[in-house]
C-alpha cells in the first residue's frame, strides 16, 4: 500500500485546499477549442493596458545578463521605493509578489499556538499562509461586505500575532478610511503586527482612502504590503514590497529566500515606478471602465458591490455558477467567488472599453436565455 503523503503533512497544510486562480486564456481555448484572440479575461485584475514601454525597454536592456543572478538584495529599486515614500531603506523589503510578503510574515511571526485575525471574504492567502505553518486563522464575520474593525480588535487575544488588512479589500473592493484605520491602530496590541495590504492602493484619488505609509512612523507594528502588479503592469514578473519598521525588515529578510525577485522584474518595477504617464493612464482608464460597468449593472437590473479596486463583485441573487459557465461558452472570463462565501456574486476585473462592452453584452444575452 502507497504511503499516505497528505497524512504525514502538518495538520495545518491537511486542511488546506490549493489556491485556485482566474481561468487563464489558453486553458480555455483548448477546453472550448475557441481562438484566445476572441476570448476576455475580466478574471485576474490585471491591468488591462500592457505593461509600460519603459518597462518593457528596461526588461529588454537586461536580456543579455540572464546568465546572472539578481542583486538579491535589490539595491537600485529598494532606493527608489525609500525615495519615494521618505523612507530609510532599511525599511524596505522585496518580494515575489505581494504574496511573498504575506508568505514571509507568516513563517516569521505564526506558529502552532499562535493565530491571525483577517475579515471574511478577504484575500484566499491569508489563511492560506497562516494555516500552512500551523496557526489558527480566525475569519471575523464582516459588515456591509467590508472589514469590521471593531470586531477585528475584539478577536486579537494573548495569541494573537498577526492582523490582516486589505485596503481596498479583494474581492469586495470595499475600503475604510484614515480615521477608522488611526483608531484602530491606536487600539491594537504593541506586540500585534498589523499587515496593511494596499495591494491596489495606486488606483485610489483624493483622500477617501489612508495611506498606510503615513502611519509608520507613530506605530512600529504597522507593516505596508503593495505590489507591481495591479497599477503598474507587471502582474507576470511577480514583484512587491512591504514598507515597515528596520527591526521587522530584518527578520523579514531572515526568512527572505535569496534572490526572490529576478533581474527582469528588478529592471522593469524601476522603470515602471518612473512611468508616472502609465500610472495616470491606468487610473483614468479603470475609473472610467468602473462607471461603465456600474452602468451597465444598472441597466440589467443588477446590484453590486461599490468598489475602489480595479475590479466589481456583482450579485446576482442567485447561484451564480451557471451564469458563469454560460459567460465562458461565450468566451467571457470573469471569476466566481463563491469559495469566499459570496456564491451569488461574481468579480469582474476592469478592462479596455471594449472588453467591458463585450462581457455586458454578453452577459445581457446569458441573463435573457
Amino acid at each position: 500500500m502507497s504511503c499516505d503523503f497528505l497524512a504525514l503533512a502538518q495538520p495545518g497544510v491537511q486542511k488546506l485546499s490549493p489556491y485556485v486562480p482566474g481561468k487563464p486564456v489558453d486553458e480555455l481555448a483548448r477546453e472550448l477549442d475557441l481562438d484566445p484572440a476572441t476570448i476576455v479575461k475580466l478574471a485576474s485584475n490585471e491591468n488591462p493596458l500592457g505593461p509600460s514601454p519603459k518597462a518593457i525597454a528596461a526588461i529588454k536592456a537586461q536580456l543579455d545578463e540572464l546568465t546572472r543572478y539578481p542583486d538579491g538584495n535589490g539595491f537600485v529599486l529598494k532606493h527608489k521605493l525609500a525615495e519615494r515614500y521618505d523612507v530609510d531603506v532599511d525599511q524596505v523589503t522585496l518580494g515575489n509578489g505581494s504574496n511573498d510578503i504575506l508568505e514571509l510574515v507568516a513563517r516569521a511571526y505564526l506558529a502552532p499556538g499562535l493565530n491571525a485575525v483577517f475579515s471574511e471574504h478577504a484575500f484566499a492567502v491569508y489563511p492560506i499562509a497562516t494555516q500552512a505553518v500551523g496557526a489558527q486563522a480566525k475569519a471575523v464575520p464582516a459588515r456591509q461586505w467590508g472589514h469590521d474593525l471593531d470586531a477585528m480588535l475584539a478577536a486579537i487575544d494573548e495569541r494573537t500575532r498577526v492582523v490582516f488588512l486589505a485596503n481596498p479589500n479583494n474581492p469586495t473592493g470595499t475600503w475604510f478610511a484614515a480615521d477608522a484605520l488611526g483608531t484602530f491602530l491606536a487600539s491594537v496590541p504593541e506586540q500585534v503586527l498589523v499587515v496593511l495590504d494596499e495591494a491596489y492602493i495606486e488606483y485610489a484619488t483624493g483622500g477617501e482612502l489612508p495611506d498606510g505609509v503615513a502611519f509608520l512612523a507613530s506605530h512600529p507594528n504597522l507593516l505596508v504590503s503593495r505590489t507591481f502588479s495591479k497599477a503598474y503592469g507587471l502582474a507576470a514578473l511577480r514583484v512587491g514590497y512591504a514598507i515597515c519598521s528596520p527591526r521587522i525588515a530584518d527578520v523579514l529578510n531572515r526568512v527572505r529566500q535569496p534572490f526572490n525577485v529576478n533581474s527582469l522584474a528588478l529592471a522593469a518595477a524601476c522603470a515602471a515606478l518612473d512611468d508616472e504617464r502609465y500610472l495616470t493612464e491606468s487610473r483614468a482608464c479603470n475609473a472610467a471602465g468602473m462607471l461603465q460597468l456600474e452602468a451597465g449593472f444598472k441597466a440589467l437590473g443588477l446590484d453590486w458591490i461599490p468598489s475602489r479596486g480595479n475590479f466589481i463583485a456583482v450579485d446576482f441573487g442567485r447561484d451564480a455558477a451557471p451564469i458563469n459557465q454560460a459567460l465562458l461558452s461565450q468566451g467571457i472570463i470573469v471569476r466566481p467567488i463563491a469559495g469566499y462565501g459570496m456564491p451569488t456574486f461574481l468579480r469582474v476585473s476592469i478592462g479596455t472599453e471594449a472588453e467591458n462592452a463585450r462581457f455586458l453584452d454578453v452577459l445581457g444575452k446569458v441573463l435573457q436565455s
